[in-house]
């Protein structure tokens, strides 16, 4: 069966793709606004690790709205949510038999409700896979510690293609740098370059 898993380079939805390499026809998926070339960083890593990869072009009006969310908010959750949905949806939309993403039992936030999950598969007859589900982050560290050769650092400067650094990016556009610093709490974020 052939799966499109939501794709950004990082440890998360790397590991998601190796877990699931054994049972389905994987191909990693970046989704992009096409505000930044973030995406060929994903790119490279899939082809590092021997993986089909495509990219999906979103819908722009969905980022603009996430990002008035997030600075109506004063945080990038809700934002971050919404974007995330709208690419499974456009993932779902793909012709996969079945859609997956790299999220983790304890994460807060992209996250997907039981009832979100069942209206995906049901509208788009597909199955939705979190094979990361019941990993916490510690989990998650360890296995992807024994496995794969990752950078690691401050979010702003690690290559990736996730969806915040586009959003970043038009954040920036739309209400200048110092609403990036305000919106976006730090944190680390991941890039991964390879096996170990």
């Amino acid at each position: 069966m052939d799966l499109g898993l939501l794709y950004s380079g990082g440890k998360d939805s790397t590991l998601a793709a190796l877990l699931l390499d054994d049972f389905y026809d994987v191909t990693l998926v970046t989704a992009t606004f096409g505000v930044a070339d973030a995406w060929d960083h994903a790119r490279r890593t899939a082809e590092e690790l021997g993986f089909d990869f495509e990219t999906v072009e979103l819908d722009g009006d969905v980022a603009g709205e996430a990002v008035e969310q997030m600075v109506e908010d004063g945080y990038p959750r809700n934002g971050i949510q919404q974007v995330h949905l709208h690419a499974l949806e456009t993932v779902a939309e793909m012709g996969f038999d079945a859609v997956a993403d790299g999220t983790r039992r304890d994460d807060r936030v992209p996250s997907v409700s039981r009832a979100q999950a069942q209206s995906l598969e049901d509208r788009h007859g597909v199955e939705y896979i979190v094979p990361l589900a019941g990993f916490g982050r510690g989990a998650v560290d360890a296995l992807v510690a024994e496995t794969l050769d990752v950078t690691v650092g401050p979010s702003e400067e690690i290559p990736k293609a996730d969806y915040e650094d586009e959003l970043r990016a038009l954040l920036a556009r739309e209400h200048g740098d110092d609403a990036v610093a305000e919106v976006f709490p730090d944190h680390t974020q991941t890039y991964v370059t390879g096996f170990s």
